[in-house]
């Protein structure tokens, strides 16, 4: 998003004041993520079997992160092989993808990341895990969605363990002790793997209002929160002032190690301070990174139920030893300005985010401004990157004229 992200055109600058964040924590490292659940599977399967292309998201990348001050990049493709991508190749070309890419982030320092898939029954149609291990920095085990409401009975969103519940094989691989013993086995090296926390929960609609643990029917998704607006859905934030405001009934799983809260039809299975102590202990056991979290919106940061950054601020003291410095607003440099003999900010910088990212927004051809030989990643016309005098077409095999 150009006007949010950028300062050009009276842009709000969102990339520039995130990574100001580093004026008030020196050491902070900060990454850049380019995918997500709903950018699907298609245009990654498409760059990562295209050799030219993969090259070129690379290079892309690299300049992206170093142009605005990230420290590296986290690829949220969810899932190679899966969905709409291509289930013949896409687990190779994943491996490929990420050794290109690591390949032009070492020539300027830095970091890559992956958002991967927790449970076997996904995991392994995905992941060669020993190969991509070698090129990442970081392995970001998104070890939460295990259960929600497009199931018919209420689930954990990432319970610890497994429960009395799960009867079945794929349901034995759904909790985090499964996902990262998977993970291990399969060659993860365990100090590079980041296990993935949700401040957040997922919510049922309850069948009956006399049925409410886990396991019991419901009709559909929880009712939609006041602050995310989606329905399944409820941050933290939104769930501690139900169980102050609505005097919603809190339980404790004693087999699965995290909390579930119900009132009238509703139901809703998250994390609180107690299993995400629980999951540290784990993360000391197995000698893991560290932690991933998704995210700190929802996190309780107007303190309405406690502290503020509840959820936040145990982690770092329990990881850290010191509670996470959220009281320090970053100063903010004034905007930055360019004449005509220096490099500016045009679009073709922030089309190597749009291109993969943006759902909403029209694919644009990716690249650079350098001399490089226009390629063509979908069909339509296009502005050479060097001449406001020169247009392709680009056909849908990836020729141009």
């Amino acid at each position: 998003d150009p006007w949010l992200d950028l300062e050009d055109n009276w842009g709000l600058g969102t990339i520039r004041r995130f990574n100001d964040l580093k004026s008030s924590n020196p050491n902070l490292k900060t990454l850049v993520a380019v995918g997500g659940w709903n950018e699907g599977s298609q245009r990654f399967s498409t760059v990562a079997q295209n050799p030219i292309l993969r090259k070129r998201f690379a290079l892309d990348a690299a300049r992206f992160c170093s142009y605005h001050g990230f420290d590296g990049l986290d690829v949220d493709w969810e899932y190679p092989a899966q969905r709409d991508g291509d289930p013949t190749i896409d687990r190779e070309n994943f491996v490929t993808l990420l050794a290109d890419l690591r390949e032009e982030f070492s020539k300027r320092g830095l970091l890559l990341a992956a958002a991967v898939a927790a449970a076997e029954s996904s995991a392994s149609i995905s992941y060669n895990i020993p190969e991509i291990a070698k090129y990442l920095d970081f392995i970001n085990l998104m070890a939460y969605d295990l259960h929600g409401p497009w199931e018919s009975r209420t689930g954990h969103n990432a319970p610890l363990y497994i429960g009395p519940h799960d009867n079945t094989t794929n349901k034995m691989q759904l909790n985090v002790n499964s996902s990262v013993n998977y993970w291990l086995s399969q060659g993860a090296p365990a100090w590079k793997i980041m296990l993935g926390v949700a401040f957040y929960g997922r919510s049922f609609t309850l069948r009956s209002n006399n049925e409410h643990g886990v396991g019991a029917p419901t009709s559909g998704p929880g009712q939609a929160g006041q602050y995310t607006y989606e329905s399944g859905f409820l941050g933290y934030n939104e769930i501690c002032e139900k169980l102050a405001a609505d005097k919603w009934n809190q339980c404790w799983d004693a087999d699965q190690k995290v909390p579930f809260a119900y009132g009238g039809s509703q139901w809703v299975g998250y994390d609180n301070v107690e299993s995400l102590s629980l999951k540290c202990d784990f993360i000391d056991q197995y000698e893991l990174g560290g932690v991933m979290l998704w995210s700190v919106e929802t996190d309780d940061f107007h303190g309405r139920c406690g502290e503020k950054f509840t959820l936040l601020n145990m982690l770092n003291e329990r990881l850290f030893g010191s509670p996470a410095n959220t009281s320090t607003t970053p100063s903010v440099p004034p905007s930055i300005t360019t004449d005509a003999s220096s490099p500016t900010r045009t679009t073709t910088t922030t089309q190597t985010t749009v291109t993969m990212t943006d759902t909403s927004t029209t694919t644009q051809q990716s690249h650079s401004s350098d001399s490089d030989e226009f390629v063509c990643v979908t069909m339509g016309y296009f502005r050479d990157p060097n001449s406001c005098a020169k247009f392709y077409y680009c056909d849908n095999n990836g020729s141009r004229f």
